[in-house]
């Protein structure tokens, strides 16, 4: 029985390449208890993380090489027609190329989660963060695949030129079509590498003032003062002015403060030294910023400026509340009086 030919083949000849075949993928089951209950005992009890992320990422392509491997020569040892024979070469060139693509990028991958994503989770570094990470790593790791792909056709004797020229025309119609969503792209790009802002600032942009919530590759999700979401495409945050104001060193305050023109120059003066000592009450505000002076003579009113300074990080809406009050409290207590706008009728007999 086992002597009887069959497409070209004894029956031992298949019997004994189906046994390479499931023999390989005995000896993947084999690997994948060793991996599982020897050596990730082993490499768990290291300092690295790296050996762990190693086994765990490039344990599916050397299962898979193995099973391709044994699917070779059990083919190479039959007798198979020339064309079926060129195309299980063909096929396994193809494959073998693109297996040891994937191992190189499951490589990458581990050396990227091993090193970088920590370095930009912890902020070591300001060239990457958390924001750009994703982006850099499919950058990566897309240019490992493209530069895989076509040495696995140009191995199968694939023009690539020529494939690529053919792809270039239906390219440009598409590119073409989709222009907005290339100019979101790379207005994705343009953000994670300027890095204007980062998630949590508050910006001013194309007229919305809130916080970043969101940096996608299309778009920017922005949350208003008003708690409401708004989505802002890439390419419009990139043309536009952006005002960072989570970036702001200090807080600048304008006031301008009208007297009774009944106020007299001793009393002016007396004033604007009160505004002048105003760091000496609030030690929120920076002392070396703060400026007062005689401005106008208004229509109904002496006017006064006073421009202040509140420290980064100290609450920006208190803060002037509270300096508000003194002044009140110091201006009431010296008699100084506050105008409002009035009229003066003559009426002559």
């Amino acid at each position: 029985m086992f002597d009887e030919i069959y497409y070209g083949n004894t029956l031992e000849n298949w019997l004994i390449s189906l046994a390479i075949i499931v023999g390989a993928a005995i000896l993947n089951k084999g690997i994948i208890l060793i991996n599982k209950y020897v050596i990730r005992k082993i490499t768990s009890k290291t300092k690295s993380r790296l050996d762990d992320i190693l086994f765990r990422m490039l344990q599916a392509p050397v299962l898979l090489g193995i099973i391709l491997l044994a699917i070779w020569i059990a083919v190479s040892r039959l007798h198979l027609e020339p064309k079926t024979v060129a195309f299980f070469a063909k096929s396994y060139k193809f494959l073998i190329v693109l297996n040891v693509t994937w191992f190189v990028v499951r490589f990458i991958n581990a050396l990227i989660e091993e090193y970088l994503v920590p370095a930009a989770e912890s902020n070591q570094t300001k060239y990457i963060d958390n924001n750009l990470m994703p982006i850099l790593r499919r950058a990566i790791l897309g240019v490992v695949w493209a530069i895989g792909t076509i040495m696995a056709l140009t191995n199968i004797g694939v023009d690539v030129g020529a494939l690529i020229a053919g792809l270039g025309i239906g390219g440009l119609a598409f590119a073409l079509a989709a222009q907005d969503t290339i100019k979101n792209i790379f207005g994705g790009i343009t953000i994670f590498t300027d890095r204007p802002f980062r998630i949590g600032d508050r910006i001013k942009v194309d007229g919305f003032d809130g916080f970043v919530e969101d940096i996608g590759v299309r778009s920017t999700r922005l949350r208003t003062l008003e708690k409401r979401l708004v989505t802002i495409p890439n390419y419009k945050i990139v043309e536009a002015s952006i005002e960072n104001i989570t970036d702001e060193p200090m807080r600048r305050v304008l006031m301008v403060l009208g007297l009774t023109y009944n106020t007299t120059p001793e009393k002016m003066a007396e004033a604007i030294s009160i505004l002048k000592n105003m760091p000496n009450v609030i030690a929120e505000i920076e002392p070396t910023e703060v400026n007062a002076f005689f401005s106008d003579f208004s229509p109904y009113s002496m006017d006064l400026k006073f421009i202040y300074w509140v420290k980064k990080g100290e609450d920006v809406v208190e803060v002037p509340s509270r300096i508000n009050f003194e002044i009140l409290s110091a201006f009431t207590k010296a008699g100084l009086s506050f105008a409002f706008p009035t009229q003066t009728v003559l009426l002559e007999k």
